[in-house]
């Protein structure tokens, strides 16, 4: 990763140039994940004490990295585009991030976590990161299991994902993701659009978000407040 200056505002990002592993070998060279280390419990626990300390007046959500967003970032975009074209590979990292991200979700469940965020970005302003076939293949039958094992205790399943997401958005709603954040409003498919979606699958997933952290920092006050009004209105 490094920093870049983007011309049009001159705003700083942090741009992502390669990743932590050269290829497959080497990926299989490091050692897998914890789930269970106690650090990652402990902050939980402390969230919920800050919770209970500010007499609930705040809700603390744990949250953990996914499965797509976290496979890709390990190796770069180009070297996972590699691991995409041989389908045993891409498999087992993703199998890796499922069997991970469930046990996370297990064991924040079990301690009465109520909701539990996820973020996994899936796509950009322009698309998906990979085909809808791979995301049926590699992503949606682990998300489908993390959102079971999250209601058997009670627990709602929150996705953050950028991007226009319309080609699976179907998909992620049958695998029983109770809150979708944000329906990105900057896409360029005017059909991904949170009040279309809302009239067809409102009964079924609640939506969060939707005011664009573009018209939060140019907009007018007044449009923000009308927009903010307009989705309490119609979505909530």
């Amino acid at each position: 990763m490094k920093f870049e200056v983007y011309e049009k505002d001159k705003t700083v990002i942090l741009g992502y140039h390669g990743g932590y592993f050269k290829d497959f070998d080497d990926y299989e060279s490091w050692e897998p994940l914890d789930p269970y280390w106690e650090a990652r419990l402990n902050n939980f626990l402390a969230g919920r004490q800050a919770q209970e300390e500010l007499n609930n007046d705040v809700f603390s959500i744990p949250s953990t990295g996914a499965l797509m967003e976290c496979s890709w970032q390990g190796f770069g975009l180009e070297n996972f585009v590699r691991i995409l074209a041989k389908q045993k590979q891409a498999k087992k990292v993703f199998d890796d991030r499922g069997k991970f991200t469930l046990e996370i979700v297990k064991i924040l469940a079990e301690n009465d976590a109520q909701l539990i965020l996820l973020y996994d970005d899936y796509g950009f302003k322009n698309g998906l990161f990979m085909s809808p076939r791979n995301y049926k293949t590699y992503v949606f039958p682990w998300l489908k299991r993390i959102c079971n094992a999250a209601h058997k205790q009670d627990c709602k399943i929150f996705l953050h994902s950028d991007g226009d997401l319309l080609e699976i958005f179907e998909d992620i709603v049958a695998c029983g993701v109770d809150v979708i954040n944000p329906v990105e409003s900057t896409t360029a498919n005017p059909d991904y659009d949170i009040f279309k979606l809302h009239k067809k699958y409102g009964d079924k997933i609640t939506f969060c978000g939707n005011v664009s952290p573009i018209m939060l920092a140019y907009g007018e006050i007044y449009e923000i407040e009308t927009y903010a009004k307009q989705l309490i209105r119609e979505l909530a």
